[in-house]
């Protein structure tokens, strides 16, 4: 591994640790708690984000066939749910952003745990033969350290000292944007060659896979519009984050890491259009 790729592994880690710890400062216990009382909206969530979305991408894979380093770092994007980002389009959206939030924080926490075992399943449906092998039990204790920890250490102290989370929310944003913009420019100079090995209809695959995500959430969201929204949004929201750090562990300087970081750009841009377009057209969500 060369030392470029060692500082982009590096970053990797301290940029989800960084986005998780920011997304927890923003949550409260009441964000969580509505939405584990509605056990219908959880399971409805689990189903969408991790059976409907990571059987979509085996789909479009096998509709649009890809190199099995590419298929991969697909396939690492519909197995990590829940973006962290998925409240602002959702707030955009005129959605819950409530339920948004709640959501948010379950589904990342439990893929600590889900999206290694998913992958470990799936991983074999998509390598055509390749001889690709991840290391499960180091990937949940990775993402225990850098997804879990920090989620919790940001939900206490919103919890303990709401006034610190405040004051400490738009330093971590900027220090977030900060970070993603260095991991995007180690990456696409790191690893521009990899890009001839993603093909013209693979980026066909990304627009399709970002529409029936936000379709399918939006369908399994239920009767009520702003929850609607809510589901649709986050579970199109895939956690790029987790993705990156599986990637850049398993499968450093492969089309795999580069897959993941332009399904991260596309996906930035069409939710932030998808979310503009429901928040005009759809009937916006009122807090009661």
């Amino acid at each position: 591994m060369s030392s470029l790729d060692r500082i982009t592994n590096l970053l990797v880690l301290v940029l989800l640790i960084e986005m998780m710890l920011s997304a927890g400062l923003r949550v409260s216990w009441s964000d969580l708690a509505g939405v584990f009382r509605n056990a219908s909206l959880l399971a409805r969530a689990a189903v969408a984000n991790y059976i409907v979305v990571p059987a979509v991408v085996i789909l479009l894979l096998h509709l649009f066939p890809a190199k099995p380093l590419v298929a991969i770092g697909f396939l690492l994007v519909g197995v990590c749910p829940a973006a962290p980002f998925a409240p602002a389009p959702t707030a955009i959206a005129r959605g819950n952003v409530p339920v948004s939030v709640g959501l948010m924080v379950i589904l990342a926490g439990s893929s600590a745990f889900l999206a290694p075992l998913l992958l470990s399943f799936s991983l074999p449906l998509v390598a055509h033969g390749a001889d690709l092998k991840i290391d499960t039990s180091k990937i949940v204790t990775t993402l225990l350290m850098t997804q879990i920890l920090p989620l919790g250490i940001g939900i206490i102290v919103h919890s303990k000292r709401p006034r610190n989370a405040e004051r400490l929310r738009k330093p971590s944003n900027v220090l977030g944007a900060l970070l993603s913009l260095a991991v995007v420019a180690l990456i696409v100079t790191g690893q521009s060659r990899t890009l001839t090995e993603i093909r013209g209809s693979a980026f066909v695959g990304i627009n399709l896979l970002l529409l029936v995500c936000l379709a399918g959430g939006w369908i399994l969201g239920g009767k009520e519009s702003g929850i609607r929204n809510s589901v649709g949004l986050t579970t199109a929201a895939r956690n790029v984050g987790v993705a990156l750090v599986i990637a850049t562990a398993s499968f450093p300087d492969t089309a795999a890491v580069t897959a993941v970081m332009l399904v991260a750009i596309f996906q930035t841009v069409l939710l932030l259009l998808f979310a503009v377009w429901m928040g005009r057209f759809l009937l916006p969500w009122r807090p009661s």
